[in-house]
């Protein structure tokens, strides 16, 4: 028997929470989502079978784990809605980049929270879940919003200040990853080769990394050096990735990602 979840957000990533959980062994009565839009509702129970509510405090109440997948921007409005549905007993599990757990505490008083910030790769139960924990977290309480985290990947425990940072890597390091395959795949068709033929050398290429750098070892500095021989092709192209700021280039990212996730988390503490 698992512990019923409640899902707050029917987006991509609540979408895909439901999809790993069930994959886990969760039963579709153990879990409900809430949308805001009658078509979401709709289109969510067709295609995962999971019952769909447009009220967000009815979905909440006898759900153990209460996950909160909105926008920062809409937390404070979720926040009111279901204030009066939230007892003691339940664990507030969020996704809501940059919002601090302090927002939930304030809102629910002596309630456990559990913040965290998983990615995409979800969908293939690969995913990467920092957290961090709110002052009324028990360790069962953490150990329940876990064992949900951990149906759709592996989690890291760090502290709450860490968060945004986490928000800038990992959260957001699926979308640096399919930059750089779009820029490979583009610069590919430039050199004269078919663009379905760049995709699959791409594709292939990319997964084929992703696993040696998962399962070895090996650092990714020791893993780059192994295939970079002196005056060979593939010095030649770090050698133009380096000169032309690659490292700095993508420390500006992060840090630009970071701040906007500190913003976001700002503004929705400041909302009523």
């Amino acid at each position: 028997m698992h512990d019923k979840v409640a899902i707050l957000g029917a987006g991509a990533m609540g979408e895909l929470l439901a999809g790993g959980l069930l994959r886990a062994g969760w039963g579709r009565r153990e879990l409900v989502l809430a949308a805001r839009r009658p078509e979401r509702q709709t289109e969510i129970e067709l295609r995962i079978g999971v019952r769909t509510l447009l009220d967000a405090a009815e979905a909440v109440r006898g759900h153990r784990v209460v996950v909160v997948a909105v926008k920062p921007g809409d937390v404070p409005a979720l926040l009111e809605q279901i204030r009066p549905a939230i007892t003691p007993d339940q664990v507030i599990l969020s996704f809501a980049a940059g919002v601090p757990t302090r927002r939930f505490e304030d809102a629910f008083g002596e309630v456990p929270v559990v913040r965290a910030m998983p990615n995409t790769p979800a969908l293939f139960d690969e995913a990467m879940s920092a957290y961090c924990t709110g002052r009324y977290a028990s360790p069962e309480a953490v150990g329940a919003a876990v064992g949900v985290l951990e149906s759709v990947g592996q989690t890291i425990a760090l502290d709450e200040h860490l968060l945004d940072a986490v928000t800038a890597v990992s959260g957001t390091g699926p979308a640096y990853m399919f930059l750089l395959a779009e820029a490979l795949i583009e610069a590919a068709i430039r050199e004269g080769i078919p663009r379905h033929a760049a995709e699959r050398l791409v594709k292939q290429t990319a997964r084929g990394a992703g696993m040696l750098l998962a399962d070895l070892d090996a650092g990714p500095e020791q893993l780059r050096a192994q295939v970079t021989s002196p005056g060979g092709t593939t010095a030649a192209a770090v050698h133009v990735l380096e000169e032309r700021g690659f490292r700095a280039l993508v420390a500006d990212a992060v840090r630009a990602a970071a701040e906007r996730s500190r913003e976001l988390g700002r503004r929705a503490v400041e909302q009523p």
